[in-house]
């Protein structure tokens, strides 16, 4: 049974599929198609000509501009029409010509953009897709099936990402990267295929780190990346130097975790670049 909160503001144009669910104060646009396993949360809006289907939830307050479609069918032809789900956060704005893809049974079943996101105009975010919190993923962006986005990183436009490459929380993807490895947290990596090119400071500071705590991220990634000797002996030492560390931890977690597509690593030369101020 389709429910539409009375406070909702639906065009006359607009397509609504019977068991929809559409909250208070929502505003589906001219000429949209909201399909009858969706549901539309309070005060989102879905400005025209925008597709939802699928069992997806788009959250509270979100914004979806014109001619993006959310929720339709994966591609992958192992894909049999199971009732896979797509999420999208609260506050999060999806522009232009977006698409993102359910999810499918053969990976985790469900494609989730997370809350106060931005996606920029024509950005494909593949089936079974995790993209954290406060992500912003500029014009052209593409991935590949099953890639992970960890919380306020950010993606430069016309960046390609393999499938199944995880990229840790406040990265750094210079645009127009092939990316086909993972992504170390707080890492920024640039190029064609892309390179680690050292960390990213400025989103560091705009976290809130202060500059003892960059300093020492900074000399970790250093001793673990731009070194000689072997890349074991390096681990091992920095994660007994460093073990006491936030933020080195959560790098070392990262690259010590299980890995499908291995670890985007950098040249002496590109980890040896200047401290932060």
């Amino acid at each position: 049974m389709t429910q539409i909160d009375p406070s909702a503001r639906i065009a006359p144009s607009a397509v609504i599929g019977e068991g929809a669910r559409i909250g208070a104060g929502a505003q589906i646009g001219p000429f949209c198609t909201v399909g009858p396993d969706v549901e539309i949360g309070a005060g989102a809006q879905l400005v025209s000509h925008v597709v939802v289907d699928g069992h997806t939830v788009i959250g509270e307050a979100a914004v979806l501009s014109p001619f993006c479609t959310v929720g339709l069918p994966p591609q992958d032809l192992k894909y049999k029409g199971e009732p896979t789900r797509c999420e999208v956060g609260a506050r999060t704005h999806i522009r232009e010509h977006c698409s993102i893809h359910r999810g499918t049974v053969t990976g985790t079943g469900i494609t989730r953009v997370g809350a106060d996101c931005l996606l920029m105009a024509v950005v494909h975010v593949a089936h079974d897709c995790d993209i954290g919190n406060n992500v912003i993923i500029a014009n052209n962006v593409v991935m590949g099936g099953h890639v992970q986005i960890g919380d306020y990183s950010v993606v430069g436009g016309a960046a390609a990402i393999h499938q199944f490459v995880r990229i840790g929380r406040a990265a750094m993807i210079g645009g127009v990267s092939g990316v086909e490895g993972d992504v170390i947290p707080f890492g920024t990596v640039i190029g064609n295929r892309a390179r680690l090119a050292g960390l990213n400071i400025i989103g560091l500071r705009r976290r809130g780190y202060d500059r003892a705590q960059i300093h020492t991220l900074r000399r970790a990634f250093r001793e673990l990346f731009a070194e000689a000797g072997a890349y074991s002996e390096r681990l091992a030492r920095v994660s007994e130097t460093y073990a006491a560390d936030p933020l080195v931890a959560e790098m070392l977690a990262f690259v010590q975790s299980t890995s499908k597509r291995g670890m985007i690593r950098a040249s002496v030369s590109q980890a040896d670049e200047p401290d932060p101020a």
